[in-house]
């Protein structure tokens, strides 16, 4: 879906581009496409865990979908199991034929067998199927970024990585990634094969993934926060996040992603919404600059509560 001969790939400033995996060139927002599907059906928790049908509107998730892409976004982050691959089709639906600076990364290794279960199962023909379905719900001959969506630990790593090094191998993915993983994990992934990103867990106020970020900015990989906005109690008014986004003119929530851009040049955060206005809203924290001292207080009121939360 992209080019790298038509796009910068050195520029890793904040708002602008980092390359996954070297040459696919991206701004530093994308979205997560996990927010796009339909409310709980009765009786079901309307927690977190629940993604499990298409939205009932169609039509205004692919028009938001294709709005991310009016405003600049390029990468967007899906995965095989949201709302049984109608997260994909509907990505396909709203943006097929894909421009070409377009990257869609998906995720295979996980089976939802309920609405609230999500099961890692890392069988290696289980991975290439999968990968094979993603294939088709996107109308593609190549996925751009496939990450691994869960480690299973009852299959070794390396036949899970194997699995997704044979697709590589024959040309139907271009990039591999990871999620939710150490950087243990991470070294003995890539003595199989080159690694492009890993998708953690991580935000201003859950930093249990530091040591990650750390080795993904060392070694040019591309860290995909989940859940970036998630601020916590000291996101509230009067608290420091309310009091810099106050400072520089911005909103808590584009604080928080100004932060995550500032603390790392290989970070893509990749918020997800249902609503326009909060995706316009969280690209406009492309703009927003902390200063050294404002990036400073955010850190260590995020390190603070990041301890009591370990406590």
């Amino acid at each position: 879906m992209s080019d790298s001969t038509t796009r910068d790939r050195t520029r890793t400033r904040a708002g602008e581009a980092f390359a996954i995996g070297g040459d696919l060139p991206v701004g530093r927002i994308g979205y997560g496409a996990m927010r796009l599907t339909a409310p709980p059906e009765p009786g079901i928790d309307p927690g977190p865990g629940h993604i499990w049908r298409p939205p009932a509107d169609r039509a205004a998730a692919t028009a938001l979908l294709r709005r991310a892409v009016e405003l600049g976004v390029d990468l967007i982050d899906t995965a095989d199991s949201y709302a049984l691959g109608g997260g994909e089709e509907l990505i396909a639906e709203a943006l097929h034929p894909y421009a070409d600076q377009v990257v869609v990364a998906t995720k295979v290794g996980v089976a939802r067998p309920s609405p609230l279960e999500w099961v890692p199962l890392g069988h290696p023909a289980y991975l290439r199927q999968q990968a094979e379905l993603s294939l088709r719900r996107l109308r593609v001959d190549r996925i751009d970024l496939l990450q691994l969506h869960r480690i299973d630990p009852h299959f070794p790593l390396a036949d899970q990585i194997g699995a997704l090094k044979q697709l590589r191998d024959e040309g139907k993915v271009r990039h591999i990634g990871l999620s939710e993983v150490s950087v243990e994990q991470l070294r003995e992934a890539r003595e199989i094969v080159p690694i492009a990103s890993v998708q953690n867990l991580y935000n201003l106020a859950d930093r249990q993934h530091e040591a990650v970020v750390d080795f993904a900015a060392e070694q040019g990989i591309a860290f995909l926060p989940f859940f970036p906005v998630a601020m916590g109690a000291h996101a509230a008014p009067g608290g420091a996040v309310a009091e810099v986004a106050a400072e520089v003119g911005a909103t808590p929530a584009q604080t928080a992603l100004a932060w995550l851009l500032r603390r790392s040049p290989t970070l893509l955060p990749i918020p997800g919404t249902s609503s326009i206005a909060h995706l316009e809203e969280n690209v406009g924290a492309r703009d927003v600059v902390l200063s050294d001292e404002q990036f400073a207080r955010l850190s260590a009121i995020g390190a603070a509560a990041g301890t009591e939360a370990a406590a």
